[in-house]
């Protein structure tokens, strides 16, 4: 690849956010990559049922934990005309539900994935409680049986540690406010990413954004936040 100027560059961030945890990233990505002089589109998945976040309910929390496992799909809206332009990356973000991509991704897989994604380099990124790992080599596969150039992964996990986090987002889902639970907030001071997290997406979208502007390799990028990268995480 050679050397570009960083304003011809342009780049689709596609993601979908249920707790706004993806939403709070991609929108930081997003501004590393402006300030960069990079174009930015930013694009958000929207479900044909809108889904609401808490769950509310433990049996419904249960149920949907058993449903994602299986790699349910939840059918999406048409993707706007602003999707099918030309871009140097995709980055195609969304949370870990069960080990696996979420619903409304994996609809777009199956519906867009051809069209958008052949002879595309993408870049996915993953907001996860912990365990991303299984998410991460099953996109890959998916997004290569696709005809994508899939040129690295971006991993941001909730900080506070286990089995904390396993409760708290349990709890939170099912409706709970764990961080302000007496004892179990001590262990569980907040959910999702930290601010630092924030910064850290900043950072790693004006990284991004340079590596485009000089015609670099993405694959030679560190993206993994904080707990994510430690070994069984």
């Amino acid at each position: 690849m050679q050397p570009a100027d960083a304003k011809s560059m342009k780049v689709l961030i596609l993601y979908y956010s249920f707790s706004a945890q993806t939403s709070g990233l991609v929108h930081r990505l997003g501004a590393g990559l402006e300030a960069q002089g990079v174009e930015v589109v930013c694009e958000r998945l929207q479900p044909l049922e809108p889904r609401h976040f808490p769950i509310g309910t433990v049996v419904a929390t249960l149920v949907m934990m058993l449903t994602t496992f299986l790699r349910g799909r939840i059918p999406i809206q048409p993707l706007p005309a602003s999707c099918w332009e030309h871009y140097d990356l995709i980055v195609l973000a969304g949370p870990t539900w069960s080990y696996n991509p979420s619903g409304p991704v994996l609809s777009l897989l199956d519906r867009d994935g051809a069209r958008l994604f052949a002879g595309q380099q993408v870049l996915p990124l993953i907001s996860c409680r912990g365990y991303w790992r299984m998410h991460w080599l099953g996109l890959r596969f998916q997004l290569q049986r696709l005809g994508a150039v899939v040129v690295n992964r971006m991993v941001f996990a909730h900080p506070t540690k286990e089995p904390w986090r396993t409760i708290g987002v349990f709890l939170k889902l099912a409706g709970r406010v764990p961080e302000r639970s007496g004892w179990l907030a001590r262990y569980y001071p907040r959910y999702g990413h930290s601010r630092e997290q924030q910064e850290e997406a900043f950072a790693f979208g004006a990284a991004i954004g340079q590596a485009l502007k000089r015609g670099h390799s993405l694959a030679e990028l560190a993206l993994i936040s904080g707990r994510a990268g430690q070994p069984g995480a």
